[in-house]
């Protein structure tokens, strides 16, 4: 693509600017009229992450995988605008059907995580660890990967997990190999192999940015081999934050996301997944008090629907997810405000070669849940 054309397309990308002098007023106002007009034809799926002002417009809200199943069981809807981030709405497109349509009202909406490995890092990985280990190895991917992670994954008979099924899929893939490559998230996959038994000592990290393995034992001792990524939010939950709390507050729960580091994790009472955590706090005796170790949108939210208990977030000076922050109300009615032109802003279109193996990996991980 040349220069002109790259910026001609980044231009047709950017919200214009008149969006950011509208009132709020006009514009919920707007919103829920073309909402109204499209009826069941379109639809709109919240990540728990999203901020308030788009999560009230939604027509559903949960984890990412929760959302883009819930996509593909709407066969009604023509249009599917996904408040969350790229990957995301990519799953989405993978597994809705041809005539429906997904479109991010952002494309700055990513996440660090799922860019921590792209498609020519994890092919040069592979290699070598073929050449170190033989066909004894197989791949996993969180699904906060790119749509070409979950393909090669498929590809390569491997599965997607989530934070709430990963020990279940990983106990499974220990029947299929003798060792797991663990994508991109190196927390969920330290912490959930922990869980299962497995001694860190047997635990290996693969750097993709110096394509080595990094491991100081025997390497024929290797059982997991985790992907040198992280969530950036999740790692900013220390071992201080929670001596802090322990000091302050001795009475008070300690409950975090799996992405968070295994030191954090193993001194919390409590970690699991978003769902998890929002259930345990709405089931927990009222009066009682909790840390939350996870995305601040969303500890802010638990705390406005939960006014009987005490809640702080783990990390006080935590800020939301930059990322899933870019989308908020003027994003969300100018993809609207297009779709009610007959334009598709920002569509999410995965190609067909990718979204068949990608497709392969989602299968295998909902067939053994």
């Amino acid at each position: 693509m040349e220069l002109l054309d790259i910026l001609e397309h980044e231009k047709k990308e950017m919200m214009p600017e008149s969006y950011k002098t509208r009132s709020i007023e006009e514009m919920e106002q707007r919103v829920l009229e073309i909402k109204q007009a499209f009826g069941s034809k379109l639809y709109i799926p919240g990540h728990h992450y999203q901020k308030d002002e788009v999560i009230k417009f939604s027509d559903v809200t949960g984890d990412s995988l929760q959302l883009a199943q819930a996509a593909a069981v709407n066969k009604d809807a023509e249009y599917i605008v996904f408040c969350g981030v790229h990957f995301m709405a990519e799953t989405a497109d993978m597994l809705t059907s041809e005539g429906q349509k997904v479109v991010l009202p952002d494309m700055r909406a990513g996440c660090s995580m799922a860019d921590m490995a792209d498609i020519d890092q994890t092919d040069r990985a592979w290699a070598q660890l073929q050449q170190l280990f033989g066909d004894t190895i197989l791949p996993l991917t969180y699904v906060n990967s790119t749509a070409s992670i979950k393909a090669f994954v498929g590809k390569n008979g491997g599965a997607t997990v989530t934070s709430s099924n990963a020990k279940k899929m990983l106990q499974w893939a220990f029947t299929q190999k003798e060792r797991i490559l663990f994508l991109p998230d190196q927390h969920l996959g330290r912490n959930t192999a922990y869980d299962l038994g497995i001694p860190l000592e047997k635990m290996a990290i693969w750097n993709p940015i110096t394509n080595q393995l990094e491991y100081d034992g025997d390497v024929e001792d290797v059982v997991v081999i985790l992907w040198k990524g992280h969530c950036s939010v999740h790692e900013n939950f220390t071992v201080s934050n929670i001596e802090h709390i322990r000091k302050t507050e001795p009475d008070m729960n300690i409950i975090v996301h799996p992405e968070c580091s295994r030191e954090v994790v193993g001194l919390s009472d409590y970690a699991g997944s978003t769902k998890y955590i929002i259930e345990m706090i709405e089931a927990a005796e009222p009066g009682s008090k909790w840390a939350i170790g996870t995305e601040m949108n969303l500890v802010k939210r638990i705390i406005d629907q939960n006014p009987d208990k005490k809640i702080v977030s783990l990390n006080p000076y935590m800020c939301p997810c930059l990322t899933m922050n870019r989308i908020d109300l003027p994003h969300l009615l100018w993809a609207l405000e297009g779709l009610e032109k007959g334009e598709l802003t920002n569509q999410i279109i995965v190609p067909a070669e990718i979204t068949k193996d990608a497709v392969l990996a989602l299968d295998r991980m909902l067939a053994n849940v």
